[in-house]
């Protein structure tokens, strides 16, 4: 069949403050149809193509059915296996492992340390073919989640939460950046929210899951049949993930060949080449984005997301247990709040992704999760409080979804990306040190410290994503006087007058590697 037809239309307008499509003003899709093939023979005329559109979008359908629902799945898992410590701690595991004074708190702390320490895991995805890194490190993080069925101590517990945080750092966070080698930038960002939306999923019906099994009889302690049940299937999924994770968007085995072809000319419109981006790093990148203040700012505000992130799922059980409610009816209440950051979470992303005003969003989202903290310390009725948890889950979850397209979107290379989210974890990882700490039980039953802090750095966040907006602001400006805007390149390139930076730009450069036509998104 027919995929590609000669043509001659300038080449579509890259991101600037607003997204307007070239020469069509529909679908955003649409946006980006055309990839820039120069021919680098001297004399010669442009030559572009066009992708039928139609077939693109069913290969991102297909796309979006095998890779983002696994990936999102896995992530539901990972979830589930690091946070039902807060159901477990509930159901009997308190009086068990006799988790008195400030051992409990430690079990949550214990976890992020090695989380942090092992962010360096997230090269692995461009180093190692996908589903070999996937399954690996799939397979040891449920070994050692469904391990904690068997502990008797204390001590015992804190090994199995330090080795959890190590191997699920090796999924997780490196995920957005598995998905920048599939998706394009107007792209990325509601298939990122698809995937971080499995969090509040999992506490949707973390607390279902967990009352109905602690509602039970079982021969032994409840806790341990909730790190079976939820483990389990952990182990079963790695397997899964070695045969149907694929390797890249070119040779994934759900594609046929004429959708191949056009992957193979998706991934050469997005960063010059056709080839597996499986392989090395190129080092003078990383030392580039060490001293680039994007980095760090998104870092910090993954940071200030991460202390209320953290520490919402558990601690929101027992939070709500001394509102007044039991333990099996607290469980039950979780799941609505987090259902409607789930709602939240997909909108917003989706939402980003069409403007490609990424900064709004956030400035919106922190708000609001600083607003429902605020009322979480300063109200003392159960109706307001139960209220605040929903704003607080509407905020939190969704802003996080956000930071990290806005983080990928404004890299222009693949080691540069890397680097991003290597910065972001380091940095941003450090949050949950706090975010697991500010609920000491001598604070019940109202956590006025801790509801106060989630609140200061929700709104820190907004701050921050206001001050990134503004510095990206400014640097497309200084492109725009140094290439010329998008409009005026289109037009030289209409009337053959391209400079030769812009001709490198087009090869070389693509649309979202550095070049004349690359700007940030907003």
């Amino acid at each position: 069949m027919a995929i590609f037809k000669k043509f001659t239309r300038p080449a579509p307008t890259a991101v600037a403050d607003t997204v307007t499509p070239a020469g069509n003003d529909g679908d955003v899709e649409k946006t980006y149809e055309t990839i820039n093939l120069e021919n680098t023979t001297a004399g010669a005329s442009q030559g572009q193509f066009h992708i039928d559109p139609t077939l693109e979008k069913k290969i991102l359908r297909k796309l979006d059915w095998n890779l983002v629902s696994l990936v999102t799945f896995l992530y539901l898992l990972s979830f589930l296996d690091r946070s039902n410590i807060g159901n477990a701690k509930i159901a009997g595991m308190q009086t068990d492992l006799d988790l008195t004074g400030d051992r409990y708190d430690w079990l949550l702390t214990i976890f992020y340390i090695p989380y942090i320490l092992g962010e360096f895991q997230t090269f692995m995805w461009k180093i190692l073919p996908a589903n070999w890194w996937a399954a690996f490190i799939v397979l040891a993080w449920g070994v050692i989640a469904t391990a904690q069925a068997g502990v008797h101590t204390w001590a015992g517990e804190m090994a199995l939460r330090f080795l959890l945080g190590f191997c699920e750092a090796g999924f997780g966070p490196g995920i957005p950046y598995l998905l920048s080698f599939f998706y394009l930038r107007h792209e990325i960002g509601s298939r990122i929210g698809i995937f971080l939306a499995a969090a509040p999923l999992a506490n949707t019906f973390a607390g279902a899951l967990a009352y109905g099994i602690t509602s039970g009889h079982p021969s032994f302690a409840k806790w341990r049949v909730l790190f079976l049940v939820e483990g389990l299937p952990t182990i079963v999924m790695a397997v899964v993930t070695f045969f149907a994770m694929p390797r890249g968007p070119a040779s994934a085995r759900f594609l046929n060949e004429d959708e191949k072809r056009v992957a193979r000319a998706r991934t050469a419109r997005q960063v010059g080449t056709e080839g597996d981006r499986t392989g090395g790093l190129d080092w003078s990148s990383l030392l580039e984005g060490v001293f680039d203040a994007k980095n760090w700012f998104t870092a910090l505000m993954y940071f200030s997301c991460n202390v209320s992130f953290s520490s919402l799922p558990v601690f929101l059980p027992t939070i709500l247990t001394q509102m007044g409610f039991s333990a099996i009816n607290a469980q039950g209440l979780t799941a609505p709040p987090y259902f409607l950051s789930w709602l939240v979470t997909m909108g917003s992303t989706w939402i980003a992704d069409r403007t490609m005003q990424r900064g709004y969003t956030l400035m919106v989202l922190t708000a609001i999760g600083g607003v429902g903290y605020i009322i979480l310390a300063t109200c003392t009725g159960v109706g307001p409080r139960y209220f605040g948890v929903f704003l607080a889950a509407s905020g939190v979850f969704p802003a996080i979804a956000n930071i990290l397209p806005w983080t990928v979107n404004n890299q222009g290379n693949d080691t540069r990306r890397g680097l991003a989210f290597v910065i972001l974890n380091l940095v941003g990882q450090c949050g949950p040190l706090l975010g697991t700490r500010i609920f000491p039980a001598n604070d019940e039953p109202r956590y006025i410290k801790g509801q106060s802090i989630c609140a200061a750095f929700m709104f820190f966040t907004t701050f921050l994503a206001f001050g990134l907006r503004l510095l990206l602001s400014w640097e497309n400006k200084k492109l725009d006087k140094k290439y010329g805007t998008l409009a005026e390149q289109d037009a030289r390139a209409t009337l053959g007058e391209r400079s030769s930076d812009e001709k490198i730009g087009a090869t070389e450069g693509a649309e979202e590697n550095y070049g004349p036509r690359y700007r940030y998104i907003l």
